[in-house]
């Protein structure tokens, strides 16, 4: 990388840490450290709710998982929208109307405390490991291109995280978002045009297009109702809808972006400007990826994408196999790309039988390639036994070191990393804010002045923070980034919503059936991930309905505890 390049990365990076905590540094009651004063404007809170979610994970690994997978994942955010309309009018609201500083407050006032406990311990325990995730991501970066060990840059970026957010609070993270927010937009339609750019002069936009769509990789919408299929519009729709009412209804680092509005209708309309346009923007992400893997069609891709795993094998007794898997692999890719011109000027000239011709051939190709590939993962293993052999994270960002122009190498990779920072810093302000209002002013010192309190969530955030990276330094072997947080999320995330769905529709049943209801719930969805084959959308909704069918059923046998608080 350059010293260009480095510039203007690193000074977009320093500007966000040095700016964050500059603005912030004086503050000092907590409300103003969780809530931000509840005086942040609409569009802000939009940008931070964008922020939190779109991590690094969301510009590193998708790109790679649409290069490998093609872009059914965007079923998975389908749901959004219908959920941003259902929280609109009733979470806001109720919320808003309570004066919470968490949403498992609410829990206790509706409720009883066990539930309180329950619903952010099931936060705690999920959110604390997806920081961890989101400190991972950007350190495959700046391993690459550093040449570090990847745990040393885990601690570096970290820290770096833990600095700003410690200082200010929410109001830190809300100020730094916007930040953020244009230097992703900004980094990631500068990535699409150089992809656009360096294809080859004969090959148009549309040309591009009908390639990822003949190699299967436009493969967006799939109305197929098959259990056993990660991926298609009805688990997106229903089974989306239900983890996007959790996430945004339920999780602390999301409901806090919305907790500090000025008001019900800045918060409400902050939120549907989400549901609008988080799908595109996830569906542009996944298309750059789609085009990443067009561009690999004419150039040849590396055999194996992480260049560290790499450079080990090519040093290691199986350096001579790995060599000769290489020129295979490089005399397959020159014959796919005779086929993709051929495919080109058959579609061209609308020849229905050569097109399909040609494809099949690729198919025959891509299949010849991806062996070559698993006999090279192969001896990867066997010259690091320790090596992980999924490579999808590193492919977009190899695509970025390999190819982009001087100036933009260090604004793309500004952009990832702010991302990263930007996720990472409302996951840790959200996990001390929870720690602090919900366990220890609560069970621990329930009477002490602003500036303890603000202190304590300072020791909290720099703890998670550690938590957070401790657990980033074990992530190495769990495969797509992408979905692995969204598993993970989805292992509790639909048992929080059957909770505070239980809470805000179903006034007579108590929290008692609740909380036994939801102990059941969690066990059932436990056993579905580690028994059987069902796709982890549908645990949203499993965990979900469970509670409010066996909370209502328990109900009939336990004393009701009415709620007459509303």
């Amino acid at each position: 990388m350059s010293l260009i390049d480095w510039i203007v990365m690193c000074g977009f990076l320093g500007f966000v840490v040095i700016y964050g905590t500059w603005k912030t540094r004086k503050t000092s009651s907590i409300d103003s450290y969780i809530r931000a004063g509840r005086k942040t404007a609409w569009f802000t809170i939009t940008l931070s709710i964008m922020a939190t979610q779109a991590s690094a994970i969301t510009f590193l690994s998708t790109p790679g998982q649409a290069y490998v997978d093609g872009m059914r994942f965007v079923q998975f955010y389908l749901g959004l929208p219908v959920a941003m309309i259902i929280l609109s009018i009733t979470a806001v609201p109720i919320y808003n109307k309570l004066n919470v500083y968490t949403a498992y407050e609410y829990l206790e006032k509706r409720f009883d405390l066990k539930n309180r406990m329950l619903g952010s311990a099931l936060f705690l325990s999920q959110r604390g490991l997806a920081a961890g995730f989101t400190i991972y991501a950007p350190s495959l970066i700046l391993s690459v291109i550093l040449g570090w060990e990847i745990n040393s840059t885990i601690i570096l970026m970290g820290v770096l995280v833990i600095i700003y957010t410690t200082v200010g609070g929410t109001e830190a993270v809300n100020k730094t978002h916007l930040i953020q927010m244009i230097i992703i937009t900004v980094g990631m339609f500068a990535a699409f045009a150089m992809i656009y750019i360096l294809l080859p002069e004969k090959v148009s936009f549309i040309d591009a297009a009908y390639i990822a769509g003949k190699m299967g990789k436009l493969n967006a919408i799939d109305f197929s109702f098959d259990l056993n299929n990660r991926y298609t519009f009805w688990s997106g729709m229903i089974g989306g809808t239900f983890l996007m009412l959790s996430y945004f209804g339920t999780d602390q680092s999301q409901v806090q972006r919305y907790l500090a509005g000025s008001s019900v209708a800045q918060s409400r309309i902050a939120l549907l400007v989400n549901g609008l346009v988080k799908v595109p923007m996830q569906f542009i992400i996944l298309f750059i990826g789609a085009m990443v893997f067009v561009f690999y069609q004419f150039v040849t891709p590396p055999l194996f994408f992480n260049p560290v795993q790499e450079d080990i094998v090519k040093h290691s007794v199986y350096s001579e196999q790995y060599s000769e898997l290489q020129n295979n692999y490089e005399k397959i890719q020159t014959e796919k790309r005779e086929n993709v011109v051929s495919l080109l000027n058959s579609i061209d000239v609308n020849d229905e039988k050569k097109i399909e011709e040609n494809k099949n051939q690729l198919t025959e190709k891509n299949k010849e390639a991806e062996h070559t590939r698993n006999e090279a993962k192969d001896l990867i293993k066997k010259a690091n036994p320790d090596a992980d052999t999924d490579d999808t994270n590193y492919i977009f960002i190899s695509f970025i070191v390999n190819f982009m122009p001087v100036g933009l190498i260090g604004l793309v990779l500004a952009a990832i990393l702010s991302a990263s920072m930007s996720s990472t810093s409302a996951e840790l302000n959200a996990l001390a804010s929870t720690t602090v209002i919900d366990f220890y002013k609560r069970l621990i010192k329930k009477e002490a002045d602003d500036r303890h309190y603000v202190f304590i969530s300072k020791i909290s955030t720099v703890l998670w923070g550690m938590y957070a990276i401790s657990f980033a330094l074990l992530a190495q072997q769990l495969g797509s980034l992408v979905e692995a947080v969204n598993i993970l999320g989805s292992l509790v995330y639909g048992t929080i919503l059957g909770i505070f769905l239980t809470a805000f529709y179903l006034k007579r049943v108590g929290g008692t059936p609740t909380f036994i209801a939801a102990l059941i719930a969690e066990v059932v969805v436990l056993y579905c991930y580690f028994f059987t084959t069902i796709p982890f959308l549908w645990f949203n909704m499993i965990g979900c309905m469970l509670i409010i069918l066996l909370a209502l059923l328990l109900n009939l046998f336990l004393k009701p505890e009415y709620f007459a608080g509303e």
